[in-house]
């Protein structure tokens, strides 16, 4: 028998799951089902033949469905596939709740009375007075932008308290559930928000941090589950796609509550709460009904999509074991520390861009309602489609092995950072100008797509196992920025809300990403660690995944 050196698990596992799909192929067309034919042939090595027999309880059903009506179907859909779909489709309610009040607090204040004593009302933006109807409507709620930045930043107060909790309740527990009451919950605290909004703005400061209690095991529990879920040479695309979900979310939220608040439905603004509170709830239906915590408890999946998402991963990654952290190690990695400095780095310019977009569209360029929300979700639209793109690209560099996997989270990195540093500057040239404005907005956010294929899923790069722990801790210190960003904007621009202090907002957040984008070029690396893997491994198992997963990074 031949050994051959070269020897990869993975392409074993997709060989075998080409195999089985031709096989089923095959069967359909073939009454004997005794092709002969070789199925693949490897690059010089021997010809394979695949035996078509199947076991008699194959609870796959690959070869010899009986299966009938929609069922049928949904089998040979991959399972991974299903979980990344309603991921995505998590994360856009995740986002949806969390930034429909960023446009809906246009709508509920009182901009008469708000803005009496400041120079806001002398319109800097027009060369004469503005068209009445341009001019956001009157709300009931006498809240200045102090009181606004509180509200808005209130949410990541409870958002920060369950990172790390979420991150290691995922790892021992399962991502399933925490990640779909996390939604639920906020879902049902969402439709209360009018209520509370009327009963006092203290009462929805307290809504809103328990939402980001809810919320904040989102990303964490995710986390874990691509740590048991993705195949390693799809991790790019895959995670993506379903944090994409957070743009596209943001997408069809703002223009949607934009129409919403300029309209009679339900009351105005509050039908953006009803609506979108009950769009989670209905969500948790398909996830609790559809998802399971990990692939070897999944009812219906293939065996050969199941020796896929194993191929690449440790054999004791989404096992029972409850594996303990190797705290000090973490906390004494440089590589950990640059992660937590680049998250935080990428949440003060998002956060500042989600939270007090609509705010400088609205009270400084004067776009109507309508036209504000549009505008507010067209850079996040660009950044799901850069993000998508990207991520393909990232994954095919990796499977040809032209770059270390630090080098491309690096190169991917480096320009979702520094490309909307230097756009933000450009939205200071522009001044007024609206068109040039919008422009640099929007290619801010769509270069900074390309950090999901950067930082963001470095976490799971550097250790499957505990990828939600280092997920909650990032996202714990990041979420400092959500509480600081928008508390700075409402400093600066309290009293006087002019181009001059929104360009000092829109320097300092230029300033973030250069500085944070530097540090993980110099100290940053998403090489696999070797407290990244569980101790019962072996030592010659580790050495294999250390190298497998940087390429024979030096």
């Amino acid at each position: 028998m031949e050994v051959y050196p070269d020897f990869d698990a993975g392409e074993v596992a997709r060989t075998v799951a080409l195999a089985v799909s031709n096989l089923h192929t095959r069967s359909q067309s073939s009454d004997s089902g005794n092709d002969e034919t070789p199925l693949v042939r490897n690059r010089g090595r021997p010809d394979m033949n695949i035996n078509t027999e199947h076991e008699p309880d194959d609870r796959n059903n690959l070869v010899s469905g009986g299966r009938s009506g929609w069922s049928y179907y949904f089998q040979y859909i991959p399972k991974r596939y299903i979980l990344t779909f309603l991921g995505f489709l998590g994360f856009c309610n995740v986002y949806a709740l969390r930034v429909n009040l960023s446009v809906a607090i246009v709508a509920m204040i009182n901009h008469t009375a708000t803005f009496k004593n400041s120079s806001a009302v002398e319109y800097e933006c027009t060369a004469s007075d503005p068209d009445p109807g341009d001019l956001p409507k009157d709300g009931e709620f006498d809240w200045d932008s102090e009181v606004r930045a509180h509200i808005l930043g209130s949410f990541f107060y409870g958002y920060l308290v369950t990172q790390i909790p979420g991150g290691r309740m995922a790892e021992m527990f399962g991502g399933k559930w925490l990640f779909g009451i996390g939604v639920l919950c906020t879902a049902v605290l969402t439709l209360l928000t009018p209520l509370a909004a009327k009963t006092g703005y203290g009462t929805l400061i307290a809504l809103r941090v328990l939402e980001g209690l809810g919320e904040g095991v989102t990303f964490p529990a995710m986390h874990a589950m691509l740590g048991c879920w993705m195949p390693k040479l799809e991790r790019s695309m895959l995670s993506t796609i379903i944090y994409s979900g957070a743009q596209i979310g943001t997408v069809f939220a703002m223009p949607i509550s934009g129409l919403l608040c300029d309209s009679d439905f339900l009351g105005g603004w509050p039908s953006v709460f009803y609506i979108f509170g009950c769009l989670g709830c209905l969500w948790f239906i398909f996830w609790a009904f559809f998802i399971t915590e990990t692939p070897e408890k999944h009812p219906t999946i293939s065996r050969a999509e199941l020796m896929l998402i194993q191929a690449g991963r440790n054999e004791d990654s989404g096992s029972e074991k409850k594996k303990p952290i190797p705290w000090k190690a973490i906390f004494t990695s440089v590589s950990v520390w640059t992660l937590m400095v680049t998250h935080f780095g990428q949440n003060w310019g998002f956060y500042t861009f989600l939270t007090e977009l609509p705010d400088y569209l609205g009270s400084v360029l004067l776009f109507p309602l309508k036209k504000n929300g549009f505008l507010s979700a067209l850079p996040y639209l660009l950044q799901a489609i850069v993000s998508w793109t990207v991520s393909y690209v990232a994954d095919l560099l990796r499977q040809r092995q032209y770059f270390t996997i630090s080098t491309i989270r690096k190169i991917f990195n480096t320009i979702g950072f520094f490309g909307p540093a230097l756009c933000l500057f450009g939205v200071m040239l522009a001044a007024c100008n609206h068109v040039w404005s919008v422009t640099f907005l929007t290619l801010a956010m769509g270069f900074n797509g390309c950090t999901y294929s950067g930082y963001m899923v470095t976490h799971v790069d550097m250790s499957p196992d505990f990828a939600g722990t280092l997920m909650g801790m990032t996202n714990a210190f990041a979420t400092l920025a959500g509480i600081l960003a928008p508390l700075a904007v409402g400093s600066l621009t309290k009293d006087n809300p002019s181009l001059a202090q929104w360009r000092i907002v829109f320097g300092i957040a230029a300033c973030v990403y250069f500085l944070t984008g530097s540090l993980f070029i110099v100290f940053g690396s998403a090489k696999l660690q070797k407290w990244g893997i569980s101790k019962e491994e072996s030592p010659k198992e580790a050495t294999h995944e250390e190298k497998d997963s940087d390429v024979e990074e030096k």
